[in-house]
């Protein structure tokens, strides 16, 4: 035997057959204790992702609080806006404009404003024209930040308004009822032997209000294995546990003789199906029961409002997994449960409802229990929170007659923020909820629950992943214009073009920005209110082949929410008389007085700030010729003519030399870069020369001094600009109307022989109530008896929310003093 042989004979116990078994199985172990690593950090995991997207996309909520729910073509449309935190409910200085528009019923929009925001409140107006057809109409109000997120989150209000204008239109053909009637089962499925509850709900496709039927649940050969009927507002539920292989059809009977066969969610074989309960002690008890799956553990994540409150993993035992929740580590309003797998995927999610007890008290007493006509009103106006410590409140208020048109508004803002808000879809009269017997009524909040599951975000676009990159950026300090340049032949977008937008005027109004990649421009135009031409351009003396394009910055996306046709009956032809003699009255007896605008104090400032040189040039001999001005009265500007066309050369006062190139020329605030135009303007449309003598840094441009002219009238003064500039009118944020309301203090006043027909008696935007005062209110009736309604909401500093409502009687005296 040779050495060769004998080595082969006697292996080490180390060589590969001896340790090949070790090493698998160590691949094993790593394998497995990799996947218990990873399921022991899945709910952290989930946890930090879900932190992750929320830090990158804060919420924002508008609230609208409008003066009234009905309007008669020719009367104004007064609201407050509240931005608010999406998680906290506290004001919300995020943005400064709110987009505020009218859609009709086929989502067009027939009126539009931009509302200045100022530390999370503004208010605006619109005057309701006779162009527009009486019908049901949405109020919907948004920022540029919330177009993030969608239509569906953006606050939608309906209301309606009749044209008394135009005659009575004769009923249509009566459109034949229609139902629509959907299931949801708790967590989102059904699985074979799994007891779970099923709720439902019933709406009439016209009003989209709920229904009353009787139901019941089949099976396949025609057994009757539950029996059904809603509790409220269409909605209720049922429990049974579904049998693989089965299929399952609810037989609704409705009041109207009509039969539905509505098939439930299929059943699954296998999946996971989650219970919420309350367990008394102030505890919830969440089940989740697993079939025909593989799973050790699975975790549960609850958020409000995208802040986290529950994050917590528990063992599966025999199927089934139970988590005990302590109600108050949860925060008020909606909460989302999802259930987790180990593989971090969401199976199951739920929504509860937690009452709110940090609530906005508001007391409010009037000073009588009736008024008579051209009577004062006095009301007594105090917030407290529910510790009934006083505490500040922005809040506002409007009183309003009732009648068969206009009753009051079901929704205000505690149903908005704590409810509807976090809600897809339309909620029938969600200030049920929390007013009166709907207050106490938790099975009916728990069907509402049920029924209207959805998130604000989608989980597998979270879940393990970068956040998205977001279109529209908040309007911090003002309102963004944006646009953009393409080349004019092509059509392709222009990048890094110097572009500059100016709005002609007495006060400058200039703005410029660079164009980026895809030719998108944005102007920051911080204080830009009422409609206004603009002036789109770059230098064209550089290069003159470039389209500029403004954008509409109210958005072109809508919900699927849908209104019902509206129904005017003979029944109502008296009233709708009267409001059209109200509103004709008072356009003969007030006139502009009801609309008068509030002048907004002019931006004075430049931005330029303080010229080194300014001449009024009504105080110098007038010269015909602009270039004589020039060499005779400024002699920061040096007058030069290079290659047969002029030039401006500003001295460099602080460094005591000249600048070789030609300064920022503007004609009333707009950027003329052709000298020889301006050399050719007539110097007797000019008021005003300023001039910049040293180096001038502008939104990141940097000018070799300015020399700006202003006419008398700031209108350009007969000046053309460029064939290639883009001239457009634009609307900027809207001037603020006043509301008027007249007095009757005198006895001669009240004596007046004009008529006063006013429904709308008093609306007051814009109260604040310090912390632990009282705050009265004052007004007067008008010639109208009847029942008033006064309404008063709003929120404090750290989210306190709450409203109010009084009613008002107002009869005829029978001697008026």
């Amino acid at each position: 035997m040779n050495l060769r042989q004998k080595s082969r004979e006697h292996r080490h116990p180390t060589s590969m057959p001896f340790y090949l078994p070790a090493i698998l199985a160590l691949i094993l172990c790593l394998s497995v204790c990799g996947k218990v690593a990873a399921q022991a950090g899945g709910i952290t995991s989930i946890t930090q992702d879900f932190d992750a997207h929320r830090r990158k996309a804060p919420q924002e909520k508008l609230f609208l609080h409008l003066d009234r729910p009905v309007y008669a073509c020719g009367e104004t449309m007064w609201f407050k806006v509240y931005s608010v935190d999406g998680t906290l409910h506290q004001p919300l200085d995020l943005s400064k404009v709110a987009y505020v528009e009218v859609l009709d019923t086929a989502h067009r929009p027939v009126l539009q404003a931009k509302v200045a925001l100022n530390n999370g409140t503004g208010n605006g107006s619109f005057i309701l024209p006779a162009s527009l057809s009486s019908g049901n109409y949405t109020v919907r109000a948004y920022t540029n930040w919330m177009k993030n997120a969608g239509p569906d989150f953006f606050f939608e209000q309906p209301v309606t308004i009749v044209n008394t204008f135009r005659q009575l239109e004769a009923p249509g053909a009566t459109q034949a009822p229609g139902y629509a009637v959907q299931f949801f089962p708790e967590g989102g499925h059904l699985v074979a032997g799994i007891a779970g509850k099923v709720a439902f709900k019933a709406v009439d496709k016209v009003s989209g209000k709920g229904v009353a039927f009787t139901g019941e649940l089949q099976d396949q050969s025609g057994g009757v294995i539950a029996t059904f009927a809603p509790h409220k507002f269409g909605m209720g539920h049922f429990t049974f546990t579904p049998e693989k292989e089965e299929k399952y059809t609810a037989v609704i009977s409705l009041a109207d003789g009509k039969m539905i066969r509505q098939a439930l969610p299929a059943v699954q074989d296998r999946g996971y199906a989650m219970q919420l309960k309350e367990a008394g002690a102030g505890r919830l008890k969440i089940s989740v029961s697993q079939a025909g799956v593989q799973g050790a553990r699975v975790y549960l994540l609850g958020h409000t409002r995208q802040q986290v409150a529950i994050a917590e993993e528990a063992l599966v035992n025999e199927g089934k997994a139970i988590f005990l929740i302590e109600e108050e580590k949860l925060a008020d309003g909606i909460t989302h449960f999802t259930i987790f797998t180990p593989e971090r995927q969401p199976v199951c999610e739920r929504l509860y409802f937690k009452r709110p007890t940090q609530a906005l008290q508001l007391e409010l007493t009037a000073n009588k229990s009736t008024y008579g006509t051209r009577d004062k009103v006095a009301l007594d106006l105090v917030a407290q929170t529910a510790a009934g410590t006083g505490t500040r409140a922005n809040l506002s208020m409007a009183v309003y007659r009732l009648d068969s048109l206009q009753q009051s508004i079901s929704g205000d803002i505690e149903s908005y923020l704590w409810l509807t808000s976090d809600l897809k879809g339309s909620v029938e009269n969600p200030g049920y909820y929390f007013s009166g017997a709907g207050a106490t009524d938790r099975q009916a909040m728990d069907n509402l629950m049920l029924t209207h599951g959805w998130s604000r975000f989608k989980w597998e676009s979270m879940i393990g992943k970068q956040p998205a990159p977001l279109q529209y950026l908040p309007e911090y300090n003002g309102h963004l214009i944006q646009g953009k340049v393409t080349h004019r032949a092509t059509g392709a977008p222009a990048p890094g073009i110097a572009t500059y937008l100016s709005s002609p005027g007495k006060h400058i109004r200039l703005y410029n920005t660079i164009s980026g990649t895809d030719g998108r421009v944005t102007f920051e135009a911080v204080n830009f209110f009422g409609e206004r031409d603009i002036v789109v351009q770059s230098d064209f003396t550089k290069d003159s082949t470039y389209h500029f394009e403004i954008f509409s910055p109210f958005s072109d996306k809508y919900s699927t929410r849908k209104l019902p046709a509206l129904n005017l009956t003979e029944q109502l032809a008296q009233e709708l008389t009267l409001r059209h003699v109200q509103t004709q009255v008072q356009h003969a007896f007030v006139g502009s007085r009801a609309n008068g605008i509030v002048t907004a104090s002019p931006d004075t400032t430049t931005f330029y700030g303080t010229p080194d040189e300014r001449y009024f040039l009504d105080d110098y001999k007038r010269f015909r010729v602009m270039e004589e001005v020039m060499r005779e009265y400024v002699p920061g500007v040096m007058v030069r003519r290079q290659g047969g066309k002029f030039r401006f050369m500003v001295m460099n006062r602080p460094y005591r030399t000249v600048f070789q190139n030609n300064p920022m020329v503007l004609l009333d605030g707009v950027p003329v870069f052709d000298i020889d135009r301006i050399m050719a303007f007539d110097p007797l449309q000019v008021q005003r020369l300023d001039v910049v003598t040293s180096r001038f840094l502008n939104r990141g441009q940097v000018h070799e001094g300015v020399v700006s002219y202003t006419t008398y009238k700031g209108d350009l003064g007969g000046f053309e600009l460029h064939s290639k500039a883009l001239l457009q009118a634009y609307e900027g944020l809207q001037l603020q109307r006043e509301f008027y309301a007249p007095t009757y203090e005198t006895p001669e006043q009240k004596q007046s022989r004009l008529a006063d027909l006013r429904n709308l008696l008093h609306w007051a935007p814009a109260l604040v109530l310090e912390t632990g005062q009282q705050q009265q209110t004052h007004f007067y009736t008008s010639d109208q008896t009847g029942t008033y309604l006064v309404v008063v909401q709003g929120l404090t500093e750290d989210g306190h929310i709450g409203s109010k409502v009084l009613t008002l009687k107002v009869h005829q005296p029978l001697v008026r003093k």
